[in-house]
Parts: structure tokens; sequence; C-alpha cells
């Protein structure tokens, strides 16, 4: 630290987490496979549908017995939003127990069948890397962002094969605001655990020869857009009524038994909502489009192109509440993964029926990953982490003008209609989301009442006189005293100037008990109460200090616009560029 500058040591930390990154990566997509594989190689298909049914609700139990036996009085989150949560209040502070309890409660839910992605899960863990190592060396809030940016970018990158997109994904979701010398660390941190994950775990996600998109199909890509832009918006209001029918269960075992068995009975009608689902997405990249039919019970039914396109909608829409129960019953992972497999079908479904039709000879495989872009660009609201994305992991950069258009437009839908992505909507509804558009209004919601919150008041009581308090008064610091009951109850206040004049005889009441003096303030500050509503009451009133009270109305202290300000210079300060 004495030999090394603040950026230079920074980039060797890149290093360090882009390493760990990848393996920690490289780790649970094999733990995860060697579930699956475990539970599935071997055994016929027609078998495999009683296993369909058990096995979705033992995974997510087992993840909801680990995290309740073995991170007993541990918080324990999932997905993208309690990361940016960190960034916006915590000061970019994950728990370290992130780093390894992510990776085994996602395997074991994906592992087991349940129908969720493990890019958030492998995310999150690579974010408390990151963190616990900026933390580890006494780092400060921008370099543990930094680091915590990278160690995101580095899970991404490792979970893909795909460096570019890992680093983009941590600029668009965690860094809307940075200094070109971000980028650095982040591309360190994704090439490294690229090359580490692949290294260790070389099967790539998805192969596909991507072939030259055709100008007559230009229509049909926007077409496309649209229909993917709409749906996201679907999955977007979906996920807030599942969300609420899961927040009325709760008993955590209850929410088990129920998201289980639902899912293993959609799994058993559906076969592709089995873990991540990509390996349908892959089939039909290889033209096998009766992929999705054939080890289902309507495998009869597999050569009628319009059964394939009418059960890939069924399956399209089942996707959308198997990946919102396995969450919100108690598994782990995210919906970065679903959001590919919905966009591919979506994509499959489109051109494929579109070419029933006659009117149009589309090609189907670069439907489907103009699907799958567009679908991650309008749920995450992040179009160029989705359009590099599949780029990279197809090898599809002929496709880069279809992917521009479709990941766009329906990003565009998406946020017309929304105003949030559905990793930030909880945290803006809260306060809790830090908005570049607004910072003043940004650095207020970080700011906590207790912070600022001054108790150095001389309190006077109900029952006692100025002449009685006549020291305490002269000799106090400030202008303003609370008058307080035996209780703690907030009585008023009374400012010095008039009690100056009491004593000195200009106004009556030196005998006077307080309770007869009191005078109302302006208004109450409540302890629970956003530094927003604070700072919009003083304005209102034109007042520069107000006293704050307790649920119970029992007197806590005062908070003054110079504790405000001096705490909203110290934020801007720690909140400045990630890198200077």
């Amino acid at each position: 630290m004495q030999k090394i500058s603040n950026r230079n040591f920074l980039i060797i930390l890149a290093f360090v987490v882009g390493i760990i990154g990848g393996l920690a990566a490289a780790l649970l997509k094999g733990l995860t496979h060697f579930i699956a594989s475990t539970l599935q190689n071997d055994i016929d298909w027609h078998v495999k549908y009683s296993f369909y049914l058990v096995l979705p609700l033992l995974g997510i139990l087992l993840s909801v017995l680990y995290v309740r036996k073995f991170l007993k009085g541990k918080k324990f989150e999932h997905g993208i939003t309690p990361i940016i949560y960190a960034i916006s209040r915590k000061s970019s502070r994950i728990e370290p127990h992130n780093v390894y309890s992510q990776i085994i409660t996602s395997a074991i839910t994906v592992g087991f069948g349940g129908s969720c992605g493990l890019e958030a899960p492998i995310a999150y863990s690579g974010s408390a890397i990151g963190s616990n190592t900026g933390r580890f060396f006494g780092l400060q809030y921008k370099e543990i962002t930094m680091l915590l940016a990278c160690g995101a970018a580095a899970g991404i990158s490792g979970a893909f094969n795909s460096p570019i997109a890992g680093m983009i994904f941590a600029i668009e979701i965690l860094l809307p605001e940075f200094s070109i010398p971000a980028f650095i660390p982040l591309l360190i941190s994704a090439a490294l655990a690229s090359v580490i994950s692949r290294m260790l775990y070389s099967e790539p996600l998805f192969h596909t020869a991507a072939t030259e998109w055709e100008m007559e199909a230009l229509f049909f890509y926007l077409f496309l857009a649209v229909v993917v832009g709409l749906y996201t918006v679907y999955f977007a209001k979906i996920s807030n009524v599942v969300k609420r029918w899961f927040a009325q269960i709760k008993n955590p075992y209850n929410k088990v038994w129920f998201s289980g068995i639902a899912l293993g009975l959609m799994i058993f009608v559906f076969p592709a909502l089995y873990g991540e689902g990509y390996l349908t997405i892959q089939q039909i990249l290889y033209g096998q489009f009766d992929a999705i039919v054939k080890n289902s019970l309507f495998a009869d039914y597999k050569n009628l192109a319009w059964v394939v396109v009418c059960y890939t909608v069924l399956t399209l829409f089942a996707k959308s509440f198997a990946s919102l129960f396995t969450l919100n019953g108690g598994g782990n992972g995210g919906v970065f993964g679903p959001s590919l497999v919905m966009g591919g079908l979506i994509g499959f479904a489109f051109a494929y029926g579109m070419n029933q039709t006659g009117i149009v000879m589309l090609n189907v495989p670069n439907f489907v990953m103009a699907g799958m872009a567009g679908a991650l660009a309008g749920i995450m609201h992040a179009p160029l982490t989705g359009m590099f994305l599949i780029a990279e992991i197809t090898g599809g950069y002929t496709l880069m003008v279809p992917l521009m258009l479709v990941t766009s437009i329906s990003y565009l839908i998406n946020r017309s209609i929304l105003k949030h992505s559905i990793y930030t909507k909880v945290l803006a509804e809260s306060g809790d989301l830090l908005s570049y558009e607004d910072k003043d209004r940004t650095v207020l919601s970080m700011m906590k009442l207790r912070y600022v919150l001054e108790t150095n008041f001389v309190v006077l009581r109900p029952q006692e006189s100025p002449n009685v308090r006549k020291s305490d008064i002269i000799h106090s610091k400030r202008n303003i005293f609370p008058i307080v009951d035996d209780k703690g109850v907030l009585l008023g206040i009374i400012y010095s100037e008039r009690l100056f004049s009491i004593l000195l005889g200009e106004e009556e009441g030196a005998d006077k008990t307080f309770d007869k003096l009191v005078q109302k303030p302006n208004d109450i500050i409540h302890e629970d109460e956003q530094m927003e509503v604070v700072m919009s009451k003083m304005n209102r009133d034109d007042v520069w200090i107000l006293p704050v009270i307790d649920r119970d109305n029992k007197y806590l202290g005062f908070v003054s616009k110079s504790s405000v300000f001096n705490k909203y210079r110290a934020l801007l300060v720690r909140q400045g560029h990630y890198l200077e």
C-alpha cells in the first residue's frame, strides 16, 4: 500500500478477483451439471416423468434447509437486486458467506430441476468475492464498488465464456455512471475469468453457425422486437403478481411444498422447463425443431408443425411461472437465464410459425438468437448486454444489425411502460435505488436519520421555570430547548430569544412553569421518515431545525439543515466517480 498507487493496486486486485471469479463460475457450472447428469443419465425419458414430479421439490427443499440450518442468523438473498442494494445502501458490502452459499444453493436448485438460471447466483458470488477482497485490504467505497463490479463481470464472463458481455453487464447494471479508466479492471477480471472457466469447464453454452441475415427479413425482425418487448412487460407484471401470492404464505416450508409440487407438475407436462432450459434452445439452434415436443407427452405429434408452435407458446408462458415459482418458493437462481430461454422460445415460435404460413421463409436459428437478446434487453433494461452476450456466445456477429434493432426496440417498449427493470423496481419504490439522473434526491435517500440526529440539547421539564434553570439556559450553546415530561414525551419547544427576554425582565414569566410557556414546533420529524421528507418539511416551513420523536412520541433529539448538509457533502465525496 506504501509502494503502489491506488490505481495500480486496484488493477492487481482485479487480476485476483478475475481468477477467483473464474474458478467460482467453473465450479458452479460443473457442480450443477454433475448433479443434473447424475440424476438423469441412463434413465429412459418415459421413466423421467416420475422424477420430474419429485426432483424440483426436493431441490428447493434442500436449498431452504441449507439456508435455515447452515446459515443461522445470516441474511440470505438471491438475484441481482441485493447487489444493487449493497451498492446503494450498504457501502458495497456483501456478506462473505455469499461466496460459497450462492454456489451451493443454486447448484442444488437448478441441478434438481429448478427452472431458473445460474447467472444471478454466480454474479452474486463474484460480487461477494470482489467486495470482501476490497474490504480485506481496507479500500474505500469507490474501490470496493469497482471490485464488486469486477467480481460480477467475472461471474457472468465465466458462466458464458463471454468477457465483453460480462464487462458490459457490470457497467449497465451496476455502474451506470462510470469513467473510462473503469474499463481496465473490468476488462482484466472478465478476461481472466473467461480463461480460467474455459480451462476448467470447456463446454460452450451454445453451438451455432450464424448465417448472414437477409434484407427481406428486416420487417420481421422489427415485428419480433415488438412481440418480445410486450412479452417482457408481461413477465415483469406477472413477476409482481407471483411475488404477492407467495408473500401471503408465511411458513417457508409451505412455500416449498406449493412451489415444488406446482413446478413438478409443470415439468411433467413441459419437460423443457427442467433446469436452465438451455438444452432445448441448443437443439433448436442445431435445426432440431421438434426437440421441444419429442420428449414430452405429446411426442407422437412432433411431426405436426402447428402442434409444435402451439406447444412452444404454452411452454413459453409456463416457463415464466416455473422460474418465478422456483425463486419465490425458496430456490436460488435468477431470471437472467430464464429470460434467454423465453426469448429463444419466442423467436422460434415466431419464425417457425411464419414459415408454416408459406408467406416467407425465415432463418429460424437467427430469430431464436435475436429473441434471446431482445428478452434479456427488455427484462433487465440492458440492451448492450443482451446484444453482445448473444453475439459472443453464439458467434453471431454477422447478426449484429438485427440484434441491435431487436434489443433497442424491446428495451424501449419495456422502458416506456415500466420505468424500472425487474431488478430495480423494489429498490426504487423503497427509495433505496441510486439515481444518477437526480443526484440530490439520490444522496438524500442514502442518508439515515440516526446519522444526522443531534442530541446535545438542554432538556427542560414542564414543572420547572426559567429562574430554576437560569444557569443551564445561559451556558447552553444551543438556541432551542425541548420541553420533555418525566416519561420522555416531547411536549414542545422554547427558543433562547424568548427565554433571555423573560430572564432580563423584558417579558413576564420568570417563575412560570415551562408547561405554560411551551411553544408548538413548526413540524415534527418521526424517526422512520426518509431524509427527502425531512428536507421538504424544513423547506415548506422555512425552518433550520426540527425535533425528532419515536413512534411513542418520545423525544430523541433534533435534526438541523447544518447536519444534513455536512452529511450530504461527505456522501457526495464518497459517491464520487468510481475512479478519479
